[in-house]
């Protein structure tokens, strides 16, 4: 049994080596009076981008979530309906489906599932296009374009007192990190394994 553990033991210390991780947990564990923070450091001292990004992006999102709920919308649904406004030609025929999700950068079975309680609500229709039926539109109900209208009220709000607390600069640099992370750029650059890519510009122009 012993044996058994002592290799199971020696595989997890491999998988943490071959992460670049050198840290001997075990030996860590074994220290009664260590501190409890060296104990749980696995990722041999680096700090994980994705996760504090995630954190930002929740507390933000709730923080816009808040401002909207009067108005039974989420961050998320508001931006939705804005995107089919903006797509909406003169015609008032509205974005097939397949456009709005290239717009928002979603799958098209995200969209659709995401359109469900705005159809159910009665601030989106969806209307099959004249000559492909196959093919759907996204419109706004008059409903939809007063909760548009009211949400956007909201929307700036939030938006004025995050760029209050963060400062002008702090907001401008936040936006413009995370325009260079989405960016196609950043994708290339983070591919080009073989050699370390030159670091992108993060300047942001003058407002």
């Amino acid at each position: 049994m012993a044996d058994r553990l002592q290799i199971a033991n020696s595989a997890v210390l491999n998988h943490f080596q071959s992460m670049g991780i050198t840290k001997n947990l075990m030996d860590a564990k074994n220290i009664p009076d260590g501190p409890a923070a060296d104990e749980q450091d696995i990722l041999g001292g680096r700090v994980c981008t994705v996760t504090s990004l995630r954190l930002a992006a929740r507390r933000l999102e709730q923080l816009y979530d808040e401002e909207l709920a009067p108005l039974g919308l989420k961050a998320t649904q508001l931006a939705l309906i804005a995107g089919i406004y903006s797509l909406t030609g003169s015609d008032q025929q509205g974005p097939t489906l397949q456009d709005l999700a290239a717009r928002l950068a979603i799958q098209l079975s995200a969209l659709t599932h995401a359109l469900k309680p705005l159809v159910r609500d009665g601030i989106v229709e969806l209307r099959q296009d004249a000559q492909d039926r196959r093919t759907k539109h996204s419109v706004l109900t008059s409903l939809g374009k007063t909760r548009l209208s009211e949400g956007m009220v909201r929307w700036a709000a939030a938006n004025d007192q995050v760029e209050v607390v963060l400062g002008s600069d702090s907001a401008a640099s936040l936006r413009g990190l995370a325009d260079q992370v989405s960016s196609d750029a950043f994708l290339l650059a983070y591919k080009a394994k073989d050699q370390p890519p030159a670091p992108l510009s993060t300047t942001t122009p003058d407002a």
